[in-house]
């Protein structure tokens, strides 16, 4: 569907709005919920259901003919159809393991799909009360103050961050990558948030972030910060990006070159 500048302000509004309820949420709940297990490693408390909940009932109050896609149930994790209503796509607490070891890194992350384009993010913090925040055309910015991507020239000028899926079995790869990057990179980060570690590389706070698997709720709010922060988005070893498939790097825009041309000839260990 077509959509005015009139609307999507209303839909940045929105997002923005809803994130800081989610973070209500998340923090009523810290410390009294019980933890389940969805997979192994894969784990699941009484606050991601809650905060999900809140979060589709708060858009659909607001934006009732729009379409919402959650980690925690409902649609199904793939690409809405062309023509369909704007969809949101949302984490309800990206980074659920530190949230339940009281590890003070972790988020709620709500992007924005229309016409096949991401285009609105909202990435909030509740243990540090940042809202990151950009829509389309609009630029990047953290609790009202505009952000950018570092100036970091290089790999080895990076501090680099990553996410690992919870069960590595027949993944040997990703450790084959993090022994590449180990040896080229200033420094290398393991967080368990890929909505914050996205928000980071727009905030200049770090410079590239890769992740060779993942889901569309852990990237939707994120690419769109970065990019309005003048950083870049594709998949690792360079292309158009797309969340619905699994793999992604996001940098500063300087080194994004460097880094795909090393993805697409593949990990490598000690130089």
């Amino acid at each position: 569907m077509a959509f005015t500048d009139g609307d999507l302000g209303l839909w940045y509004q929105g997002a923005k709005d809803a994130a800081i309820e989610a973070g209500k949420v998340v923090r009523r709940w810290s410390g009294r919920f019980s933890v389940k297990e969805k997979g192994k490693f894969d784990l699941v408390t009484e606050a991601d259901v809650e905060t999900q909940k809140v979060l589709q009932e708060f858009l659909f109050a607001r934006f009732p003919k729009h379409l919402f896609l959650g980690e925690e149930g409902g649609m199904e994790e793939k690409a809405p159809a062309p023509g369909s209503p704007p969809t949101w796509i949302v984490d309800p607490i990206d980074g659920t393991s530190n949230y339940a070891h009281d590890f003070p890194f972790f988020c709620t992350s709500i992007g924005l799909m229309a016409d096949g384009e991401l285009i609105v993010g909202a990435i909030y913090d509740p243990t540090r009360d940042e809202l990151f925040h950009a829509a389309k055309g609009k630029g990047a910015w953290i609790n009202g103050k505009r952000i950018h991507t570092s100036a970091a020239a290089g790999p080895e000028q990076s501090l680099i961050t990553t996410g690992f899926p919870y069960n590595l079995q027949g993944k040997e790869e990703l450790l084959g990558w993090w022994e590449h990057w180990s040896w080229r990179a200033q420094a290398l980060r393991r967080t368990g948030s890929t909505a914050l570690n996205l928000a980071y590389v727009a905030a200049g706070r770090c410079d590239a972030f890769y992740a060779l698997e993942g889901h569309a709720w852990d990237v939707a709010g994120g690419v769109v910060i970065v990019r309005e922060a003048g950083g870049k988005v594709t998949k690792v070893a360079g292309g158009d990006y797309d969340p619905f498939t699994p793999n992604i790097l996001a940098t500063n825009g300087k080194t994004h070159a460097e880094f795909a041309r090393q993805f697409a000839a593949g990990p490598k260990g000690k130089p």
